[in-house]
């Protein structure tokens, strides 16, 4: 099992690669999964905040080439399931650095499990089947 501090350490064998093509040319995407915890009693507030997505934030993932991101939620933990689409995953690594996504992390800070640097704290989950 890979750990991360938020996006900052992806390795790329905890990754399924997706290939698509389209007008002449391939479209190389890579699929990360990955747990987070919520605290308890945040549920409406976790998707409250994440239904107000900060349209800078939102700029900043898709310029980091995320092209699909979801989160889902097990109600009885607590426990947050995110799966996205990327383009390049070493891109996610400047991620930690940028003034949006720091700030974004302390605004979650006080509902979430986070790190002392306010990044989720986050276990990558390895790929144990996909159909296609």
């Amino acid at each position: 099992m890979c750990r991360t501090n938020g996006f900052a350490a992806l390795r790329l064998n905890c990754h399924e690669h997706i290939f698509s093509f389209s007008h002449q040319h391939i479209d190389i995407m890579v699929r990360h999964a990955f747990v987070m915890q919520l605290h308890p009693g945040q549920e409406a507030e976790y998707r409250r905040r994440h239904d107000a997505l900060w349209p800078e934030l939102e700029l900043l993932l898709k310029e980091t080439g995320i092209r699909e991101y979801s989160i889902f939620l097990e109600e009885s933990t607590g426990r947050l399931f995110g799966v996205l689409n990327m383009e390049d995953p070493t891109a996610l690594d400047k991620l930690p650095e940028h003034p949006v996504m720091q700030r974004w992390w302390a605004y979650m800070a006080d509902i979430m499990d986070t790190n002392a640097d306010h990044s989720p704290v986050s276990t990558t989950l390895k790929e144990v089947f996909y159909l296609k």
